[in-house]
């Protein structure tokens, strides 16, 4: 086994990173899932902003797998990259990890692809630059 077996590391760069709060949770103190994927949309438009230089909205979103749940408290940290640019899309794959509270240890929570186009000031689909 390597070490990159033993010790996975986040892909993509930092895109976005805040705290999870209680009124972001179930009554058991997970934070729920929607409010975890509206945190990945939006560190995947930051991305998809700044390659089409200007607007875009989001037009699809793949599948998500929640590996473990998020509790109160966590540092939620999601990193983004482009996987493809086309004509006027970007596709980013979005990673989410957290670091405990208690332990300062980085354990991923989720992944998912998010589909983005630009548009210009009356919602219309543009080229890229």
């Amino acid at each position: 086994m390597s070490a990159i077996d033993e010790e996975p590391q986040p892909s993509g760069t930092l895109t976005l990173q805040t705290q999870s709060m209680p009124r972001d949770t179930n009554p058991q103190g997970d934070v729920f899932a929607g409010w975890l994927m509206s945190q990945m949309d939006v560190a995947g438009a930051i991305l998809a902003q700044s390659i089409a230089r200007g607007r875009v909205t989001t037009v699809a979103v793949g599948s998500m797998v929640f590996l473990r749940p998020v509790t109160v408290g966590s540092t939620v940290s999601c990193y983004a990259e482009a996987v493809e640019v086309g004509r006027s899309s970007i596709k980013t794959m979005v990673e989410v990890w957290l670091t405990r509270v208690d332990t300062g240890e980085q354990v991923k929570v989720t992944e998912g692809e998010f589909v983005f186009v630009a548009i210009d000031d009356r919602g219309r689909t543009r080229p890229l630059p």
